[in-house]
């Protein structure tokens, strides 16, 4: 299949999605842009607020160390994308104290079946998506051996791309949304790429969903057997006449041990051991190793070889397989075993070594509490790990210890919300009703504006995943451009009145002065109070010159609606929000 290169030859074919990001690479906005956008609204009230200014913020990000919020807070920011209207209450009903409470939400958390999602599922039902249950073997007839035009070939991809983001608003299993999100980092695959977004389904559901709460050698094992990380790290091409080792390396460095452990170019030999003879590292010559126990991982994707067929499916194609003996991790593999054997030992040895327990404690410690995480949690985390490897809920456990930690709720503010927090904590807490159908334009241009802010989902090209360090999304680039989504979110569109965000309804007849309004939407949206110095700014927003106290007549003046919109926009914007 010849695919269109240009954006000119593309653009018959692209959907509106797709015709979004061409106009993003020539640098033209979509057409058109509704409402008046927070520059607008700020001159129209009295010019900009000065401490929210661009590089007063990233001082702020970076300096302060507010107090931490409540329990609740705390616990629905970080372990999932925020609150909705009425999760903090029913997060605070669960127990007396914030132990009780934490001990309840956690448990209830990560046994996600029995949670009712039924919003969620309904959502996804009217989202009428045609891919998201296919088997691999049907996304591969239809989205690949058919042939079709790029935008049904890519369908799989896209569909997964906007069930993502619903189900990050409206799934009541945030915990495992979360942690779905972070594994998807964790095995990063580029996956805008011919032969990698028609299978994007399988990847997604039966790959990182189907063990994001398990055992991590099971899904250890399904990513190295998955159609996406065998073409993005060019592992299907692997046989003993070329041994490629960029996916080896890659689950050393970055799926197993991590570069933490690595020893460089040493003998094995010459590698520290521990207590018990074992290797406490890996060098270069383990990666060799480690790919030649893995040639002929490949795929079913060669109609022309009837050794192959054309099914997707992974298998060990035994002719390209390495059959010497191999040393690898401590572990000696005898010669004349078969591809799938050689591999999956070297599976377990990753899996079981006490290097891959302290870097997933590690990675999963600073995804949860902070970007300098406690060294006591780590190391209890990373016990458990190790003593539940072959355990089906070895993951769950792990994510016990952390959350259940003191420095869990102790702790705020050294991490930073990415842009997919920052525009699925907005959505959440304005309630937003949104459709994340393929064919909906609000959403693709949700999503045009999404991907400018710097996180496109499954499209970071290096297999590192996105950063996860506040320093790395502390410059101007995701700070402007994430405003710019906070803002055309509040904002009405000219025509039919439609919202994206229903600010007005939401707010209580009750609620009408400054001081209420500015206080009920930091309520809604933080769950906690902001800084004395951020509330007020807000405050002063909202009242321009009248009397904080004064109701405000919100109902009959368009001038104080859009005002109250631009507050909520830039309570979106405020440090208060961006911390996690």
């Amino acid at each position: 299949m010849t695919l269109p290169t240009s954006v000119e030859e593309r653009a018959g074919l692209l959907t509106k999605r797709q015709q979004h990001r061409a106009r993003l690479r020539n640098r033209v906005a979509p057409q058109p842009e509704r409402g008046l956008t927070r520059r607008e609204l700020l001159r129209k009230h009295s010019g900009e607020i000065p401490s929210l200014r661009l590089a007063d913020l990233d001082q702020r990000l970076l300096e302060s160390t507010p107090s931490p919020p409540p329990a609740a807070s705390i616990a629905l920011t970080r372990m999932g994308f925020g609150p909705r209207p009425g999760d903090i209450d029913a997060f605070n009903a669960l127990g007396g104290s914030d132990e009780t409470r934490m001990e309840a939400y956690v448990a209830q958390q990560l046994d996600p079946e029995t949670i009712d999602d039924g919003e969620a599922d309904l959502r996804l039902l009217a989202a009428a998506y045609e891919t998201l249950d296919k088997t691999l073997v049907q996304l591969w007839q239809d989205h690949v051996v058919a042939d079709p035009p790029w935008e049904i070939r890519m369908q799989p991809f896209l569909e997964t791309e906007r069930a993502t983001f619903l189900r990050a608003v409206y799934s009541r299993r945030q915990l495992f949304e979360a942690t779905v999100e972070f594994w998807h980092h964790h095995f990063n695959v580029y996956a805008w790429h011919s032969r990698i977004g028609p299978t994007w389904v399988y990847s997604d559901r039966d790959v990182i969903r189907a063990n994001a709460l398990g055992n991590f050698r099971q899904m250890l094992e399904a990513v190295a057997q998955s159609p996406g990380m065998l073409y993005y790290l060019n592992n299907r091409g692997n046989s003993a006449d070329g041994p490629n080792e960029n996916y080896a390396r890659e689950l050393l460095e970055l799926h197993g041990l991590g570069a933490e452990n690595f020893f460089g170019n040493i003998p094995q030999d010459e590698v520290p051991v521990d207590g018990s003879g074992i290797p406490i590292g890996y060098c270069d010559e383990d990666v060799t190793a480690a790919a030649r126990c893995l040639t002929g991982w490949t795929l079913r994707d060669r109609p022309w070889d009837p050794d192959f067929g054309d099914t997707g499916e992974f298998f060990v194609h035994e002719p390209w397989h390495d059959t010497d003996a191999k040393h690898v991790l401590g572990v000696d593999l005898p010669a004349g075993q078969d591809g799938l054997t050689d591999g999956l030992a070297l599976l377990d040895a990753i899996a079981g070594h006490a290097g891959t327990s302290r870097f997933i404690a590690r990675k999963l410690t600073r995804r949860l509490i902070g970007d300098d995480p406690p060294q006591n949690v780590i190391d209890a985390a990373a016990a458990v790990f190790a003593a539940n490897v072959a355990a089906p809920d070895q993951i769950a456990r792990t994510l016990e210890v952390i959350l259940l930690s003191p420095e869990f709720l102790a702790t705020w503010a050294d991490k930073i919300k990415r842009p997919f927090d920052i525009v699925t904590s907005a959505l959440r807490a304005g309630d937003a009703d949104w459709d994340f159908a393929l064919d909906d334009g609000d959403t693709d241009s949700l999503l045009w504006l999404y991907d400018a802010a710097g996180q496109p989902l499954f499209a970071w090209h290096p297999p590192n995943g996105y950063p996860d360090f506040k320093e790395a999304w502390i410059s101007s680039s995701p700070r402007v451009l994430g405003w710019r989504v906070a803002n055309w979110l509040s904002e009405v569109q000219d025509d039919a009145d439609v919202l994206r965000l229903d600010i007005l309804g939401a707010t209580p007849p009750e609620v009408r002065s400054a001081q209420e309004l500015a206080d009920f939407w930091v309520d809604r949206i933080l769950g906690a109070p902001l800084p004395p110095e951020e509330h007020d700014e807000i405050v002063e927003f909202m009242a321009q010159g009248v009397t904080v106290t004064l109701p405000l007549p919100l109902d009959d003046d368009e001038d104080i609606q859009s005002r109250l919109r631009a507050m909520v926009g830039l309570i979106f914007m405020s440090p208060g929000f961006l911390w996690r």
